[in-house]
């Protein structure tokens, strides 16, 4: 009876994640199939299970089995786990050099610097950006703008883009008189 009931276990959940991999392929359907797939390795070892004791009569068979299985499915959960806290803390996505966008934003003609710099995952897939952008004067903020947007999507694929100009006409210099203290022009 227990390798009868497996083994419909076992062909319900293939379905399952059969489906699931077909599927978008975010951390949502990533954390479903794995869970799936710890069902179809519990079905694989209670039908194992089953034959040996069938033949043998050694139980401890079963309980030897469900460790493996629990090894397995807690050693695929933390790689999954990692991924979630990443996501969750706003890390930098994986593959996605931080200095070196910066870097290209602030290259471009019209640019001087950029600062504040923040890029992380929004979701599976999603990856957005934010920063100040300095310039010289605002004249040319729509052009510079869309060069910005067009450069992040091409090299980088960040769409979800939040752009803040900084006009930069003022010159810090010391005041007299104030203790060293600078006041703007």
């Amino acid at each position: 009876m227990v390798t009868l009931v497996a083994a419909l276990g076992l062909i319900a959940n293939l379905i399952v994640a059969r489906i699931l991999t077909h599927g978008a392929q975010t951390l949502n359907t990533r954390a479903a199939l794995l869970h799936v797939m710890g069902d179809v390795l519990g079905s694989v070892a209670a039908l194992a299970a089953g034959v040996v004791i069938l033949f043998t009569g050694w139980t401890p068979i079963d309980p030897l089995l469900s460790l493996l299985i629990c090894a397995l499915i807690l050693y695929s959960s933390f790689n999954l786990l990692r991924e979630a806290l990443h996501v969750l803390m706003e890390g930098v996505p994986p593959g996605v050099d931080l200095p070196e966008v910066g870097r290209s934003m602030a290259a471009l003609p019209g640019v001087l610097s950029v600062q504040d710099l923040h890029i992380w995952t929004l979701s599976s897939g999603v990856v957005a950006l934010s920063a100040h952008v300095r310039l010289r004067d605002l004249k040319n903020w729509e052009h510079v703008l869309h060069e910005l947007r067009e450069l992040l999507h091409e090299r980088y694929g960040i769409e979800h883009v939040t752009l803040q100009p900084e006009c930069v006409t003022h010159v810090l210099r010391p005041t007299p008189g104030r203790g060293g203290e600078s006041a703007l022009d």
